[in-house]
C-alpha cells in the first residue's frame, strides 16, 4: 500500500542509501548479516566485564558478511544477493520509535516494504537496554508490498523499529520501504534554509549544489538564503550561476559584516519570520548535509504535539562513521555540556559497532539544546523569546535552547538526521582569539542560567583555566580571558555595540605575543639546543591528584621566581606535537615551539615571569570581583535579555531602517 493511495497516511521516514560520492558511510545506511545484539541476560555480565562486551561485539561484528556497494540500484533501492541477508537496523534506516512515542501524538505506525523476488522480511525492534527482540515477519515471492503495522506504546524510555532482508535461492531486491503515520491534517510547514558563512565559499557551494541535486529535500523550503560574512564571496566562485539556476529562484544571499555565527544565524531566523517561514533551518557552513534529514526534521516537528526545535546529530568530516554528538545537556554545577548518560560515548564508530550491537544508542536521549551546524527553530518560538544573544560565537546555542526550555519550549536531537562536520578533535578553540569568547560567554550564559549560588564550580575552574593559560606560556589566550572578564563587568548594553568590531581588536595584539604568531614552516624557528626538553627535567604527565596542590605551588612559584633559561629567549628547548600540548607539560619548559590543532603552522611559547605575574593578580582580582558581583551582574543580564535579543535591537545591527524591506 503507498502512501499516495491511502490518504489517512503520511510518509514519516523513508529508507534511503548513500550517493556513490559516500562509498565510505555505507555502514550508517545498511548492515549485513543476522539480528544479534545484547540479551538481557548479559547486560549485567557486561557493566561488571566491559572486555566481555568487546569480545561480544567483535564476534557479532566479524561473521564475514558485507555489503556490497554495487548491489545499491538507487537512492531507494538495492538487491540482497542469493544467500545473504541486510539489515536495516542502521543509524539512517532504523525508525527511532522512542522519540516519536515521547514528543508526538502518534501511538502506532506502518511499515510499507516493495520488494521484487523471492526471500523473507523480518520485523525487529529493541527497548532502551539494547535488547533486540523479533516483532514480526513474512515470506515474499515476485512483486510484493508488504505492510506491517506496529504499535509505538512500549517505547516510552527508548528503542526502535527496522527490518531485515534475507534472500534464499535467488536475488530479493528491496525497491522501496516507508515508516507511516497517521496523517495529522495539516499542510506541512514552510521552511527558511539559512547557511551563515565565513571564507569557506567552498563548502557553502558544495552544499547549495548538494540541495540542488535533492530537489524533493526542498519541497517546503520557501527560501535559501547564504548568509555571507566573509571577504571571499560564494557568488563570486566558478560554478554559483548554474547552481542558482538549479534552485529555481530559491537562493538568496544577503552580504553582511562578520558578526560571527550568532550574528549570521540571528539574521535567518530574522529573515525567516519576516518572510512568513514556519520554520528557520540553521546550518553550519562546513558541513556536508544528508538532504534527506530536511524531510525527517520538517515531518517530525510538524508532528510535534507543541513547538519543538529538532536538531540533527554530527558525524566526523574526516571519519564519516564516527558519531561525534548524539544529544548534550549542561552540567548544571560546572555549567558546561555534558552527556546526559555515563554510559554514552564519544566518538562512537559505527562501522565497527552499528546500531544493533550498541546498548547505548537505544536509550532516548532528551537534551538542552542542539549545535546548529544544524538545527529547526520554529518561528513561534522565534516570535515568543526573542533572537539569539548577540556574542559573536560559543555559546548562542546554548543559550537559545536554555532560554527555550524555560519557556515551555522543549529541543530534540533527532536520530536518522545528521551532517557531516569537522570534529573539535581537529580544533582547539580554547587557545587563541576564541578564548575571549569561551570565557566571557560561558560566565554570561551562567549568571543568566545557573541554578547554584556564585554559579556552583563556574568561577572556581574559570580562574584554574587562567593558571593553566599563564603556565603554558600562552599570554596571548590569556590576555583574551582577562579582557573578557572586564567586558563582562561592563554589563549587557555593549553587546550588540562591539559585535562587529571585537574580533579585529583581538586579533590586533598578536603582534605583541610570539605564542599569537604562526609559522608554516618549523624550519623557520630557530634549532633546538642539544637534547630534548627543558634542561634537567624529565617528561612528566598529569600529576596525581594527592600531589596536585604542592606540585601547582611548586609551579607557580617557579614561574614566578626563576629566571628563564638564557639560551632560551634565543632558540626553543623543544619542539611539542599538539597533542603533547598539555598545561602540566609545558609548565616546565622556558621556551618551545608547538603545532597547531590541525598541524598547518605553529608558534614560539616563551616564558615571560613579569607578564605572568601582572596577569595572575589580575585573574585573582577579577575573579574575586566576579564572586562579590554575581547576583548582581545576573539581575542585570536577566534583565537586559528581551531587549538585547528582540528584533529592535538586532534590525539596528543588520542596519536595517524601520519599517524597510530587508
Amino acid at each position: 500500500m503507498s502512501a499516495a493511495a491511502d490518504q489517512q497516511w503520511m510518509m514519516l521516514q523513508r529508507v534511503i542509501l548513500p550517493p556513490e560520492s559516500q562509498t565510505d558511510t555505507l555502514s550508517l545506511y545498511v548492515d549485513a548479516g543476522p539480528a544479534s545484539g545484547i540479551r538481557l541476560s548479559e547486560t549485567d555480565e557486561f557493566a561488571r566485564n566491559p572486555k566481555a562486551l568487546d569480545e561480544k561485539l567483535h564476534l557479532v561484528s566479524s561473521g564475514g558478511r558485507e555489503v556490497h556497494f554495487e548491489d545499491i540500484l538507487s537512492r531507494h533501492s538495492l538487491k540482497v544477493r542469493a544467500g545473504e541477508q541486510l539489515s536495516f537496523g542502521t543509524y539512517f534506516n532504523a525508525f527511532p520509535a522512542s522519540y516519536w512515542r515521547r514528543w508526538t501524538p502518534l501511538r502506532s505506525v506502518r511499515l510499507v516494504v516493495r520488494t521484487s523476488g523471492h526471500g523473507t522480511i523480518t520485523v525487529n525492534k529493541s527497548n532502551a537496554r539494547g535488547t533486540l527482540q523479533r516483532v514480526d515477519g513474512a515470506r515474499v515471492d515476485g512483486d510484493a508490498v508488504t505492510v506491517f503495522d506496529l504499535s509505538l506504546k512500549p517505547f516510552g524510555d527508548g528503542g526502535w523499529f527496522w527490518f531485515d532482508l534475507a534472500s534464499s535461492r535467488k536475488d530479493l531486491t528491496l525497491e522501496s520501504a516507508e515508516w507511516l503515520g497517521e496523517d495529522h491534517g495539516r499542510e506541512p510547514g514552510a521552511v527558511t534554509l539559512e547557511i551563515t558563512t565565513m571564507n569557506k565559499p567552498d563548502f557553502c557551494l558544495n552544499n547549495a549544489r548538494i540541495l540542488a541535486e535533492n530537489t524533493d529535500a526542498l519541497k517546503h523550503v520557501r527560501e535559501v538564503l547564504i548568509v555571507d560574512q566573509g571577504t571571499q564571496k560564494v557568488a563570486d566562485q566558478p560554478g554559483f550561476a548554474e547552481v542558482a539556476a538549479e534552485l529555481g529562484g530559491k537562493l538568496r544571499i544577503i552580504d553582511q559584516d562578520n558578526l560571527g555565527g550568532s550574528g549570521g544565524f540571528a539574521r535567518g531566523m530574522f529573515e525567516a519570520v519576516e518572510n512568513g517561514s514556519d520554520y528557520a533551518l540553521l546550518l553550519d557552513d562546513d558541513v556536508v548535509i544528508e538532504p534527506e534529514s530536511i524531510i525527517r526534521m520538517l515531518t517530525f516537528a510538524d508532528y510535534c504535539k507543541r513547538p519543538t526545535i529538532v536538531g540533527a546529530h554530527m558525524f566526523d568530516l574526516h571519519s564519516r562513521t564516527v558519531l561525534h554528538s548524539y544529544g548534550e545537556v549542561v552540567d548544571s554545577y560546572r555549567f558546561l555540556p555534558a552527556h546526559p548518560h555515563d554510559d554514552m560515548e564519544m566518538r562512537h564508530d559505527f562501522s565497527l559497532a552499528n546500531l544493533r550491537q550498541t546498548p547505548w544508542l537505544h536509550r532516548r536521549v532528551d537534551v538542552d539544546f542542539n549545535g546548529w551546524w544544524m538545527c529547526m527553530i520554529p518561528t513561534s518560538v522565534i516570535r515568543s523569546i526573542g533572537l539569539p544573544l548577540p556574542i559573536f560565537i560559543k555559546w548562542d546555542d546554548i543559550e537559545f535552547g536554555l532560554r527555550a526550555r524555560e519557556a515551555g519550549f522543549a529541543t530534540v536531537s533527532l536520530p536518522g538526521a545528521a551532517v557531516w562536520h569537522v570534529s573539535w578533535v581537529d580544533k582547539d578553540d580554547l587557545v587563541g582569539w576564541q578564548a575571549y569568547f569561551h570565557g566571557r560567554n560561558r560566565l554570561m550564559v551562567g549568571l543568566m542560567y545557573s541554578t547554584h549560588a556564585k554559579g556552583g564550580r563556574m568561577i572556581r575552574e574559570s580562574f584554574q583555566s587562567d593558571v593553566k593559560h599563564l603556565v603554558s606560556m600562552q599570554y596571548f589566550t590569556e590576555h583574551g580571558r582577562l579582557d573578557a572578564l572586564e567586558d563582562l563587568f561592563e554589563g549587557p548594553a555593549g553587546l550588540h555595540e562591539n559585535l562587529a568590531t571585537k574580533l579585529a581588536e583581538i586579533n590586533k595584539r598578536r603582534e605583541l605575543y610570539s605564542d599569537a604568531q604562526m609559522l608554516e614552516d618549523i624550519d623557520d624557528f630557530p634549532a633546538p639546543a642539544a637534547g630534548r626538553g627543558p634542561s634537567g627535567v624529565k617528561p612528566i604527565g598529569l600529576p596525581n591528584r594527592k600531589d596536585l596542590v604542592k606540585w601547582g605551588v611548586r609551579t607557580v612559584a617557579r614561574q614566578l621566581v626563576k629566571r628563564p633559561d638564557a639560551e632560551a629567549a634565543e632558540r626553543p628547548q623543544g619542539f611539542l606535537a599538539h597533542r603533547d600540548n598539555r598545561w602540566f607539560r609545558l609548565a616546565h619548559y622556558d621556551s618551545v615551539v608547538v603545532s597547531n590543532a590541525d598541524g598547518t603552522a605553529a608558534s614560539w611559547y616563551r616564558r615571560n615571569p613579569q607578564k605572568f605575574k601582572k596577569m595572575l593578580v589580575e585573574a585573582g582580582q577579577q575573579h574575586a570581583r566576579l564572586y562579590r558581583r554575581w547576583e548582581e551582574l545576573g539581575e542585570q543580564y536577566r534583565s537586559a535579555l528581551p531587549q538585547i535579543t528582540s528584533f529592535d535591537a538586532w534590525r539596528k545591527t543588520f542596519g536595517i531602517s524601520a519599517g524597510e524591506d530587508s
